[in-house]
């Protein structure tokens, strides 16, 4: 009597990550941070990315970081004390914009530059040259909606003079001068900004850019480094301020322009010089590693952005509010 064949049971393995989409169109239905695939343990990456910034809060030191590092830099570049020292004409105030903006690039208000890293990494090229070439295209636009925001701004100093809150030294109730409230403010609204991409790249809100994108695909870059730009808004790094008087001064709205202009670029010239470093040394691994699961592209996109939007929002809003004894905050002793 013949057996009878049994057919094997299926092997069935769990997915490392699921394709989805507002639409139902699973992965087709990617932008720009979303790539339509979300990682399994998208609570976690939340979780990690959160705690990161508000660790970084803890133990982030302003008087190493403006005064230390900051100060040093500039004091550097230009061959004398940067402080204090009166800016002799148009060159040398547009010399003292590029060089300060470099210098406050690990500054509290600058670093969630470095978050712009995430979304720009893993281009894919056949040679390091192609790499290169590729890389300079999303770096330029991104370059190109600082400048535009920072000018804009600029131009604003340079019609309104010292009349901005930039210059409000007054403090108001529970020591918040014009100034910082300014800045509270800005960072505040930014790091919301940041938080939202980060959990659109997770698919957990919609992607506000998607439809753009699907019509202009520079968009999201240029967006991105319109919210660099806007870091110049009440930004309270000391070698700003001098810089911000000097524009307001001269009443010159085109000279101002070109000071911000300067400034922004300076803001993400180590950034820029460090995804070109990554891209021609690591891009076409770091593309294999990414593409191998797209869900990886999500959770790093994701990361990069919560992590700074929570950054600025607790240092810039809850910690603000210790620092008047208005609430208890945790900080090291250094940081104090």
């Amino acid at each position: 009597m013949a057996q009878t064949a049994q057919r094997p049971a299926p092997v069935r393995s769990r997915p490392q990550e699921r394709p989805t989409g507002k639409s139902g169109s699973g992965a087709r239905s990617s932008s720009f941070f979303f790539n339509g695939h979300v990682p399994r343990r998208r609570a976690l990456v939340i979780g990690v990315s959160a705690l990161f910034g508000f660790a970084l809060t803890v133990v982030w030191s302003a008087q190493f970081v403006d005064k230390t590092i900051g100060d040093t830099i500039a004091d550097t570049l230009l061959g004398h004390p940067a402080k204090g020292t009166p800016i002799a004409g148009a060159l040398a105030g547009l010399v003292f914009a590029l060089v300060t903006g470099i210098a406050g690039t690990f500054t509290a208000c600058n670093v969630a530059v470095f978050s712009a890293l995430a979304p720009l990494t893993g281009a894919r090229a056949t040679s390091r040259r192609g790499r290169m070439v590729a890389a300079l295209r999303p770096l330029s636009r991104l370059a190109l909606g600082a400048v535009v925001v920072s000018a804009v701004y600029g131009m604003v100093v340079g019609v309104l003079g010292t009349g901005m809150p930039q210059f409000d030294e007054s403090q108001g109730g529970g020591g918040f001068s014009g100034r910082l409230i300014q800045a509270m403010v800005v960072y505040g609204l930014l790091g919301a900004v940041m938080t939202y991409l980060g959990l659109s790249a997770l698919g957990v809100v919609r992607d506000p850019l998607a439809r753009l994108t699907r019509v202009w695909p520079g968009a999201p870059m240029l967006f991105m480094g319109g919210l660099i730009g806007a870091f110049l808004i009440g930004r309270p790094f000391p070698l700003f301020r001098q810089l911000f008087r000097d524009a307001a001064a001269s009443g010159n709205s085109f000279y101002a322009a070109l000071e911000f202009a300067l400034q922004s670029l300076g803001n993400i010239l180590v950034m820029a010089l460090m995804f070109l470093l990554v891209t021609g040394f690591f891009g076409d691994r770091l593309h294999r590693w990414l593409t191998r699961r797209p869900s990886r592209a999500s959770a790093l996109m994701a990361a990069a952005f919560i992590a700074a939007g929570v950054f600025m929002i607790l240092y810039w809003d809850v910690r603000m509010l210790a620092r008047r004894d208005l609430i208890w905050y945790p900080l090291a002793p250094w940081a104090a």
